[in-house]
């Protein structure tokens, strides 16, 4: 039995989730910006306080969101999942924060989307940037996860081909510069750890693990620290 326990910590929602077999069977979610160092282990506690749910020790993976997203948020998710496995001797499984974004919206099939629709997922990488990729409803993806500065003509040749849905926290800022009457975009979707059931179920079936010991978040690009400036006093 693949038993499971999913992280997600790509932007700023903290979530986990306890999944069997491609199924959830527990999550907790946490909408609060600046709370995984506080909150992520409080969560995945909680999580298995819950009844008729087996101890941290007794599952067989974790499965982890590698990235790209908030560099604190991937740093901790990634560093906590990698603690679990060293502490119960159990495989790690990562997941392209992309697909955790995309595969409840691409595989749900309402009757109004359109079968040759593609989907976009938009993460705020901040200003007018975004991380983005693109994949038809069968989950492939159809282009690379890339960073895009956003304007009017970023998605402009895709577009004019078939309808794209765009999703993410990356979508309002999107939606502001891009009107192309295929452009279609979703509000209030996150890249969430239950969503990560059936993609780590997959890679749990057909032993696609990373090295627990030098596995590293898909970052995208460098970490730039500031610093404040100073106060005129």
């Amino acid at each position: 039995m693949g038993k499971i326990l999913c992280i997600e910590t790509s932007t700023s929602v903290c979530s986990v989730a306890y999944c069997e077999n491609g199924e959830v069977v527990a999550s907790e979610e946490l909408f609060q910006v600046n709370s995984h160092a506080t909150n992520l282990t409080v969560l995945i506690e909680k999580l298995f306080e819950k009844e008729n749910l087996p101890t941290l020790q007794d599952i067989d993976a974790v499965a982890v969101c590698s990235g790209p997203g908030s560099y604190t948020g991937l740093r901790i998710g990634v560093s906590t999942a990698k603690g679990i496995c060293y502490a119960i001797e159990k495989p790690l499984i990562a997941i392209d924060s992309m697909v955790a974004l995309t595969y409840p919206i691409a595989t749900k099939h309402d009757e109004d989307q359109s079968p040759s629709a593609l989907y976009c997922p938009l993460m705020d990488a901040r200003r007018m940037e975004v991380y983005t990729a693109l994949f038809n409803d069968k989950m492939e993806m159809v282009e690379a996860v890339s960073a895009k500065i956003v304007d009017e003509t970023t998605f402009v040749k895709v577009l004019d081909k078939q309808p794209v849905v765009f999703f993410g926290n990356g979508a309002d800022k999107c939606k502001e510069v891009i009107h192309h009457k295929n452009a279609i975009f979703l509000d209030n979707c996150h890249p969430l750890a239950k969503n990560l059931a059936q993609p780590a179920w997959e890679k749990y079936r057909n032993d696609r693990f990373e090295d627990v010991a030098y596995f590293e978040p898909f970052y995208l690009k460098d970490f730039v620290a500031t610093t404040p400036k100073k106060k005129v006093l």
